[in-house]
């Protein structure tokens, strides 16, 4: 996490591959890095050569989980019997 990794959440629209007209919603959800998201780039790669159905579009969000500010050195440390 302290790479830069975050949770990256996205919403995939997919059109049904028998009902070309019938959106689908898809949800994936994974550590990445941003902003150039190679696990979800992969993913998508992955989508559109082997799975029928075609897409749609792509919402991404995502969310940094240990920001700089929230890392800092311990200078003591209690023991409690």
């Amino acid at each position: 996490m302290l790479q830069g990794y975050s949770l990256a959440t996205a919403e995939i629209i997919y059109r049904l591959p028998d009902h070309r007209l019938i959106l689908q919603s898809y949800i994936w959800q994974d550590y990445d890095l941003f902003p150039d998201l190679p696990n979800l780039h992969k993913f998508l790669h992955f989508w559109q050569t082997k799975l029928d159905g075609p897409l749609h579009s792509v919402r991404v969000a995502h969310q940094n989980l240990i920001k700089p500010s929230e890392v800092r050195l311990v200078t003591k440390e209690f023991l409690l019997n």
